[in-house]
């Protein structure tokens, strides 16, 4: 694969990542305070559309102070370094492709509903929190009586929803490198490198199917032989996911990778959203299983297709 190519890939993967954690700060902006009598206001001030706006935080504290100063710092930094990855798209002749407006479409689609599909992978891998509390960890990172690890999990989701969701990198091809970095996002926390490929043996609870080790070769081939098989986009982007759900690319998170991996293309095609709802993640499991085990003859597909398309109509 030509080298520049690879490169521009790592850039505006890089720079996707860089938005979304900007995106993900609470406030975005530099502090104010305002006195009015005896008290004090802490406010927010930034330049939108060479509109100079200052928007109410809270009643002043120093902790909330010293925090609004990290989060200016933070922004600050997030778009020096944006910036500096643009000039070196630039540099190597990179154009951003405009989208069709199906395509714009869709992507609102998927940010509408981000929460409810994030909720509905949340139940698929396990984890025991109600909606409410799904909806207050996307808004505030933190809610009282869930696990470190479930929020983490769910903050992790909605950064690597966010990503997918940026018009650079929708317009990019659906690939292995793609799909890395989508693994390093929902892993973010729990590995070192969650976008590295699996180098251990893993098993999987309730079936006797063993996934060997990947290689990164026949990954890569396998991703980009379902890519260009020109089938419908929904076909197509089911057999993404379960390929990547049954060869366990990488140590953790390879149900959630490979939902988020197939509605990068979906998403893409303007073909609408692939979502295994709550009340048919059990369904879905069980046909997982014999999917694993080479016992399904086209049964999970079709399920997939009737339960899990959420269509642009």
């Amino acid at each position: 694969m030509d080298q520049g190519y690879l490169e521009i890939q790592e850039l505006l993967q890089r720079r996707a990542d860089l938005q979304a954690r900007l995106k993900l700060l609470p406030y975005d902006g530099t502090p104010e305070i305002k006195e009015r009598g005896e008290s004090k206001y802490l406010y927010v001030r930034k330049r939108i559309a060479g509109k100079l706006t200052s928007t109410y935080v809270d009643v002043f504290s120093d902790g909330l102070y010293a925090a609004l100063l990290r989060y200016s710092k933070e922004a600050k930094e997030l778009r020096k370094e944006i910036r500096r990855i643009e000039k070196q798209l630039a540099l190597r002749g990179y154009a951003t492709e405009d989208l069709s407006d199906r395509v714009l479409l869709n992507i609102d689609l998927a940010r509408v509903n981000m929460k409810s599909n994030i909720y509905d992978q949340a139940v698929l891998e396990g984890v025991a929190t109600s909606f409410p509390q799904t909806e207050d960890i996307i808004e505030n990172g933190i809610v009282n009586g869930v696990s470190a690890n479930d929020v983490q999990k769910i903050l992790n989701l909605k950064h690597a929803w966010e990503f997918i969701m940026d018009h650079d990198v929708i317009a990019a091809k659906t690939d292995y490198y793609i799909l890395c970095h989508i693994a390093r996002l929902v892993n973010e926390g729990f590995f070192a490198d969650g976008g590295r490929i699996r180098g251990v043996p893993v098993t999987i609870g309730g079936t006797s199917y063993v996934p060997p080790l990947p290689i990164e070769v026949d990954i890569k081939e396998t991703v980009a032989r379902i890519v260009a098989e020109n089938e419908d986009p929904v076909d197509t982007a089911i057999k993404l996911c379960l390929y990547c759900m049954k060869a366990q690319i990488f140590n953790d998170g390879n149900k959630r990778t490979a939902v988020i991996f197939a509605n990068h293309f979906m998403i893409g095609k303007a073909a609408g959203l692939i979502v295994i709802p709550e009340k048919d993640v059990p369904e879905f499991k069980r046909l997982l299983v014999r999917y694993y085990e080479d016992r399904d003859h086209g049964e999970i597909i079709r399920f997939m297709k009737e339960k899990c398309w959420r269509k642009m109509e």
